[in-house]
């Protein structure tokens, strides 16, 4: 028994077939359910949230299997203290689970200054953060298996949503090389990108500019106040998204990208079509820019 966190110290994954997980953002949505599955699949899952009571429900009947404990991603003496008292609990962190995160809606010029960092805070570098803690311990024990939450609008940008794809593009970037930079100590990395999912990201959880500019009123304005609407109409089960990131964390060469949705699929696909026209077309001049060769 850890006479910290009150939960019997289990085995480590190669004495138990069971593994050691970490989760953030577990109160509700993805994470919530990517929580559940990983239980009910019989992993020691640590589950965190800003307000822990929040996920009580969801550790209550795995006394031993499960730890609850408080995480706000943009407090990095909350992320020490959550990576110590997993590893103490777990004898290690087998796989990381980068979910806490949120929306902000705003044309470009009505973002807040405030906001927008704070946006990054928590969307970006609170990720960044969280694999920081992680990362000697899966070094040390050279494996494990950093999954990153990511989105549709971290590969295909609209508005309202430009600041919080910029953060998921960021973090996109992030997941490419760090799975190059990691991969040498056995570690993998993958980004999920859903689609539109039925959460309460666009309702409960989603920010919005305080000073909207009377000119985008019929543009962003619009399709700020579409999203609100439609939060609990959207095709994308979680559920599913919780099926699919435990199928990647058993795989030994897992994607680097997992796309889930047919609305994703779909956008990205017709992105990379005209990303390959635009490349077409203008390959004389893309390769009429260097100094003529010696």
């Amino acid at each position: 028994m850890n006479p910290v966190t009150g939960i019997e110290t289990m085995p480590s994954q190669s004495e138990d077939s069971s593994a050691a997980w970490l989760i953030t953002g577990c109160s509700t949505g993805i994470g919530r359910h990517i929580a559940l599955a990983a239980l009910a699949k019989g992993h020691r899952v640590a589950v965190t949230a800003r307000n822990p009571t929040a996920v009580e429900d969801i550790v209550a009947p795995y006394p031993n299997q499960a730890l609850a404990l408080a995480l706000d991603v943009t407090q990095r003496e909350q992320i020490a203290h959550v990576v110590r008292e997993t590893e103490r609990a777990f004898g290690g962190i087998d796989v990381l689970v980068n979910n806490a995160g949120y929306g902000y809606m705003a044309a470009v010029e009505e973002g807040e200054d405030d906001a927008v960092r704070a946006l990054f805070d928590t969307n970006y570098f609170g990720v960044v953060d969280m694999i920081k803690a992680t990362l000697p311990g899966m070094r040390s024990r050279a494996r494990g298996h950093i999954i990153n939450i990511s989105s549709m609008t971290g590969l295909v940008a609209n508005p309202p949503n430009v600041y919080y794809s910029s953060t998921k593009f960021a973090l996109e970037a992030l997941t490419e090389g760090l799975a190059k930079e990691v991969a040498p100590f056995g570690i993998r990395v993958t980004a999920i990108e859903p689609g539109a999912f039925r959460t309460d990201w666009s309702v409960r959880s989603m920010k919005e500019t305080r000073r909207p500019i009377e000119a985008y009123a019929e543009t962003v304005g619009a399709r700020k106040a579409f999203i609100k609407t439609v939060g609990d109409k959207l095709p994308g089960d979680p559920r599913r998204v919780a099926d699919a990131v435990l199928m990647v964390s058993e795989l030994e060469e897992p994607p680097l990208h997992l796309l889930l949705g047919h609305d994703v699929y779909k956008a990205y696909r017709e992105k990379l079509s005209g990303l390959m026209e635009a490349i077409a077309e203008w390959e004389a001049v893309t390769l009429d820019v260097n100094f003529p060769p010696e």
